[in-house]
């Protein structure tokens, strides 16, 4: 790619072969090998891999935070590793853990901001009111940052990077962990300071479909640059390679694993009833070859997304074992008899903390080797019924049920047929990857022989062997989320429960997760998930939307999402149907 000059009026940040590499323990790891790229001026340009691609590391560097190996990085026409402190006095930079102050409130985060970045006192009072009202935060400047909702401390970050007008604003990672009503918030925020104010916008993502929204997209894998371009144009690479299948009387699970296996499929993705398959070439398929012995088999073509040519590029780099990395094999895992259908009974469930109900009189039951979703916005009381169902937390009132047991009061018997994987994955960091199975196995009073079998299994299964020795903590975040679901499934559970276990990762490693959820499940386990990742939400076989402690809606997917259509929406996406929800709940609870 012919790189344009760094002082370019239509430049606002030139890489050219920048290489990076880091040292942790005997390891040595490239960062960044030999990339080159610009960004230009007033768009948003995504930056877009798998995890360890690079994406942050490209991001401090630009910052002025990092200086290169090899390669230089020229941020409005200076050298962000030689005149640094110049740099970071014309950007906004918002770190993938937005460098909030939880002990100070939100106005004191902004005076904090301001004094560190030198904003003139007289100017501070009108940029501060039309931050808070960009950002939706007037009325909490008094509340402490660290009782925010998720989405609400995203706001403030970037709220605070922008304390000083940037000609250049970057964010890592800044919806990781948000709820669909929050990201189109963020980007209805990034977008009017492009339009308004003339920002360069350079970002991290993880979601494809906000990769999407984007002008321009970087695509980085191993360090190395794949391909730069408007998304529309990648994704119009893949036109005439994707279908909609269903085959009358097959669950959704198994037609997904047989399409997944299939000759010439490269990706398969359950869809609410329906399996979304991706081919190698956009030569018609040949559905008798595909899914021999099969009947009623509906197909039809579907336009094509970015996602589909980003999984397509990383793969073309793949060789042929690692590109089965989506289908896992089918783990050496107890069945689960399947006598009692009922395993969860919720009735009329309430918490509160003081006057506040976080839960509010929710009832649902699950049935054994269903997958269940409970959805909500930041605050709607998902992790809080999550906890009560794990025994973690004890109901204010109504009746709770685990695997046979009444949590009010045989808490510890219900416990020992869970297994609990959460949004922060729960992983020790200071100990190996061989020590958090130990400890997790005897957590779960495994000993002898039957505790080295499943670690035995985990490290083989989940391809962790290599990294035994490796602390936890420096482990990518897809080989975290392997370990923490590996250490869940120590003991064998009859239930399974995932708190935003997907939050941050990128697709490949997403997929491979889903492939180990749907053989647990058909094999008789129970899996109750959180995700803000509405097209995770599509492989469960129903779902609860929440919102301020109640149950909106509860039904499939597809019924879920046919709530949802109309006119404008002929075939709602989920996220169309979560947010026509909350935005309606919040309309109604306005009027009251």
């Amino acid at each position: 790619m012919a790189l344009p000059s760094p002082a370019s009026n239509d430049i606002a940040l030139v890489v050219d072969r920048l290489s990076k590499s880091f040292r942790i323990g005997t390891r040595h790891i490239q960062a960044l090998h030999d990339v080159s790229f610009s960004v230009r001026h007033g768009v948003v340009t995504g930056l877009v891999g798998p995890d360890a691609a690079g994406k942050t590391t490209l991001m401090r560097l630009a910052a002025g935070l990092l200086s290169p190996d090899d390669g230089s990085i020229s941020v409005l026409g200076m050298d962000a590793a030689t005149q640094s402190l110049a740099v970071q006095g014309i950007i906004g930079y918002m770190p993938q853990r937005f460098g909030l102050y939880e002990d100070l409130s939100v106005q004191e985060n902004l005076d904090l901001y301001a004094d560190l970045q030198g904003v003139p006192q007289a100017a501070r009072e009108q940029r501060y009111r039309e931050l808070m009202l960009m950002a939706g935060l007037a009325p909490f400047s008094k509340r402490l940052a660290g009782r925010l909702s998720g989405g609400m401390k995203q706001k403030l970050g970037l709220a605070c990077a922008l304390v000083r007008q940037p000609a250049l604003l970057l964010l890592d990672e800044p919806t990781v962990g948000v709820d669909p009503v929050s990201r189109r918030e963020l980007w209805e925020i990034v977008y009017r300071l492009v339009r308004e104010q003339g920002t360069s916008v350079l970002l991290t993502t993880a979601y494809l479909d906000e990769a999407e929204r984007c002008d321009e997209v970087v695509l980085l894998h191993e360090g190395k640059l794949l391909n730069q371009g408007a998304p529309t144009e990648l994704r119009e690479t893949m036109r005439g390679r994707t279908y909609r299948i269903e085959v009358a009387g097959m669950d959704k699970r198994t037609l997904q694993s047989r399409i997944a296996q299939a000759p010439g499929v490269m990706d398969a993705l359950i869809q609410g009833d329906h399996v979304r398959m991706v081919m190698h070439s956009d030569t018609p398929p040949d559905y008798a070859a595909l899914l021999p012995g099969l009947a009623d088999i509906t197909a039809d073509a579907v336009p094509p997304r970015f996602e589909d040519s980003f999984v397509a590029m990383i793969k073309a780099g793949m060789d042929v074992g690692k590109s089965a990395i989506t289908q896992a094999a089918q783990p050496p895992y107890s069945q689960h008899a399947k006598a009692e259908q009922t395993v969860i009974e919720v009735h009329e469930l309430q918490r509160s903390f003081g006057s506040f109900y976080a839960v509010n009189n929710i009832s649902f039951t699950v049935q054994r080797g269903e997958v269940f979703g409970l959805l909500g916005a930041n605050g709607a009381g998902k992790s809080t019924t999550f906890r009560m169902l794990c025994g973690l937390l004890p109901p204010s009132s109504g009746t709770l049920r685990v695997a046979g047991a009444d949590l009010r009061h045989a808490a510890a018997a219900a416990r020992a047929r869970i297994g609990y994987m959460s949004q922060k994955f729960s992983l020790y960091g200071n100990l190996s990857v061989t020590e958090n199975l130990r400890f997790f196995s005897s957590a779960y009073d495994l000993t002898g022989a039957r505790r080295n079998q499943r670690i035995a299994w985990a490290l083989d299964e989940f391809e962790l062997a290599p990294m035994a020795d490796i602390t936890s903590s420096d482990l990518s975040l897809g080989y975290k989320q392997r370990l923490a679901l590996a250490c869940a499934l120590m003991h064998e559970p009859e239930i399974l429960f995932l708190d935003e276990p997907t939050s941050g990762v990128d697709p490949l490693a997403r997929r491979e997760f889903w492939s180990r959820i749907n053989t647990l499940a058909s094999q008789g386990v129970t899996v109750m998930v959180t995700t803000h990742f509405m097209e995770e939400a599509e492989y469960c076989d129903r779902l609860a939307i929440m919102a301020a402690g109640e149950i909106l809606t509860m039904g499939t997917p597809s019924a879920i999402k046919a709530q949802a259509r109309n006119a404008t929406h002929p075939e709602p996406t989920m996220e169309d149907a979560f947010v026509g929800l909350i935005m309606a709940h919040e309309a109604q609870g306005a009027a009251a």
